[in-house]
């Protein structure tokens, strides 16, 4: 039986091909510790440098404001509870939304738990953040502002260039979660204006277990990990090299190809979103329609549930749901209750992510299959009442 045909990219992605290619050797016979001052050590440690070059040409940064993590949810932790201790006599308040991703929101939670103070500005009915909100947020306490470059439920990209402009007039350190935007949209740091940047390596066509922390010079975050000092003292622990070297050749193809993969992830997407329109009668997009990944398609369809539309199409698509519904509840995500989505459109709603690797007749296919699940399943509601 053929697979389902992945539209959940936003999810994780696929190892590119020649992210594969340039692992090989570290996994078959260069597996020499980078630390260690040998012969086995050398290609390791260039291998290392390297990548971490290849970073920071995606993002326009210095090759040594970048740390490797395990992740992107280490490297939001690092930003995020590294400056609430290191600016700790400063103050004691973080800025963020209230549509970002749990290893924001928790961390959030975990600070709030033990003295800081936190406030989660609400987002329009596209799920931007107003940068109003932000400065009536701020005061003289507050230390971090940390929000996400696009979400990565409904794809709406935020305002960060415009939110920098106040962290630097009020003297704060500003930090985005940028996982779903790195290779999809252009993500310079300067031209952002943040201070610290999350990347996550299974987002952008590289292993899962591997991520980067930018760190702009002189901004200077806690020390994550202790040990012997790895990572400009910043992470110790012996590098993974092999995941490091896949993560370094994924932002070298984003940066090389970032206008084509862009055109086609998007190309790809409307070519759902219109085929799905045609289809069906009640449908509704979220996110904001201009201000959007271009991958990224979240459609509520009224009045049916999103885990028996996954349950129709499952043989046929893979996709995410906004939405689980129970016997007896509904738990909507927090993202689109933030953003005021009513009930009976929410509980409805599916994401559909396009990758690198779409085809049209993917695509085709994936509208003939939930449009006809969407028609069996209001036809059947229809039927009940």
């Amino acid at each position: 039986m053929p697979k389902p045909i992945y539209l959940d990219y936003n999810a994780t992605t696929p190892h590119d091909p020649e992210v594969i290619s340039a692992m090989r050797p570290y996994f078959e016979k260069e597996f020499g510790n980078p630390s260690s001052s040998h012969w086995y050590g050398i290609k390791p440690k260039q291998a290392v440098i390297h990548a971490r070059s290849q970073i920071a040409a995606l993002l326009n940064c210095r090759a040594d404001e970048i740390i490797f993590t395990s992740g992107g949810t280490e490297s939001i932790n690092h930003a995020i509870k590294g400056i609430a201790e290191a600016l700790r006599d400063r103050g004691n308040h973080i800025i963020t939304s209230q549509i970002e991703h749990p290893a924001v929101l928790e961390v959030g939670a975990h600070l709030a738990q033990n003295g800081l103070e936190v406030t989660y500005l609400p987002v329009d009915e596209y799920g931007l953040v107003s940068v109003s909100d932000v400065t009536s947020a701020i005061s003289s306490k507050t230390i971090l502002i940390t929000i996400m470059h696009a979400n990565n439920e409904v794809g709406t990209i935020q305002p960060i260039r415009e939110i920098s402009a106040l962290a630097k007039e009020h003297g704060i350190v500003l930090h985005t979660d940028a996982a779903q935007s790195v290779g999809k949209i252009p993500v310079e740091v300067d031209k952002l204006g943040v201070d610290l940047l999350s990347v996550a390596g299974h987002k952008v066509y590289a292993p899962k277990g591997i991520g980067a922390l930018y760190i702009r010079k002189g901004v200077c975050p806690k020390i994550f990990m202790n040990g012997a000092g790895q990572e400009m003292g910043m992470r110790a622990g012996t590098e993974n090299v092999l995941e490091i070297v896949g993560l370094g050749k994924a932002c070298e193809i984003a940066k090389r190809d970032l206008d084509r993969n862009k055109t086609h992830m998007q190309t790809m997407r409307d070519r759902l979103y219109a085929g799905i329109k045609k289809g069906v009668a009640q449908v509704k997009l979220n996110g904001h329609p201009q201000k959007r990944l271009p991958n990224t398609l979240s459609l509520s369809f009224r009045d049916l549930e999103a885990n028996r539309i996954l349950e129709e199409i499952g043989l046929a698509v893979a996709a995410s749901a906004g939405a689980a519904c129970h016997s007896d509840s509904v738990e909507v995500s927090h993202v689109l209750t933030a953003m005021g989505i009513p009930l009976n459109w929410a509980k409805g709603t599916l994401r559909l992510t396009t990758g690198r690797m779409t085809t049209k007749a993917e695509i085709d296919k994936a509208v003939q299959v939930i449009c006809a699940a969407v028609e069996k399943l209001t036809s059947s509601a229809q039927g009940s009442k």
